[in-house]
């Protein structure tokens, strides 16, 4: 596979590359599942055609080469690849130690007000694939921290939503859809912990979620900050609704 429609590289080195994945696109084909076959839309198809030389890097190059971290089929934005093992091991010691620094714009329902902080534990809900903050017997259970920063209040009719910056300081799985729908505030379109009944209606084929930056520091100690851009589906959407009035800076923490 030589080509992903929306799939972009922006920003390429000789030890790493990041691409701006679109929604709908798998990182990695999962291992079970209705989707272990899957033959079109996998990130790592695209890799192994385009950078051979990744093949064999990673922890397991088969299933993930090159991947170092992953993000959600239907969220979109910055993935980072490393083009060899020297590097993979590298970016990997960054993200344990939580030294790459991930922003992330997302479209919530209701009304947020200035910025806050989420510090709540997230763990596997039993007999699921989906994850939880407070369900009875939840296993794999794991300190999370969120924050987050209002950029704007919109409305659409009696409806209220808010577009945020978020930046979290963990990296679980699901961590800010888990995190925002915890606290009330859901992101739109998101099947799984938003409100689909609801959001069906809105016309937006999926989660409201982007990946927009990521910053670090490569091995030469030079800084480096990547951006990717919204892409013109939630752009659309956007437009379709007005700025409402803003509430007074506030900081609230959910804990």
């Amino acid at each position: 596979m030589d080509h992903l429609d929306g799939l972009h590289v922006i920003y390429e080195n000789d030890d790493l590359l990041a691409v701006n994945k679109p929604a709908g696109v798998l990182v990695h084909r999962p291992e079970k599942g209705p989707k272990a076959s899957q033959t079109e839309n996998v990130l790592t198809d695209w890799i192994k055609s385009r950078y051979p030389e990744a093949r064999e890097v990673g922890d397991e190059p088969n299933l993930r080469p090159g991947i170092v971290h992953r993000l959600d089929e239907d969220t979109s934005g910055i993935v980072l690849i490393a083009k060899n093992q020297p590097t993979f091991e590298y970016l990997k010691g960054l993200f344990q130690k939580h030294e790459v620094q991930k922003t992330y714009i997302a479209l919530v329902r209701g009304r947020m007000a200035g910025r806050g902080k989420i510090e709540k534990p997230i763990g596997l809900k039993s007999g699921s694939v989906k994850r939880s903050v407070n369900a009875p017997g939840m296993k794999m259970v794991k300190d999370a921290v969120t924050a987050y920063r209002v950029l704007k209040v919109l409305k659409s009719g009696p409806d209220i939503y808010t577009l945020l910056e978020v930046t979290p300081q963990t990296g679980r799985t699901h961590q800010i859809r888990v995190h925002l729908a915890a606290i009330g505030h859901p992101i739109v379109g998101d099947a799984l912990y938003g409100r689909p009944k609801e959001d069906k209606k809105l016309g937006l084929a999926r989660q409201f979620l982007h990946a927009g930056a990521v910053e670090f520091t490569l091995a030469d100690g030079s800084r480096l900050k990547i951006e990717a851009e919204l892409p013109e589906d939630l752009q659309d959407f956007l437009r379709g609704l007005h700025e409402a009035k803003e509430a007074e800076e506030e900081t609230v923490s959910y804990d």
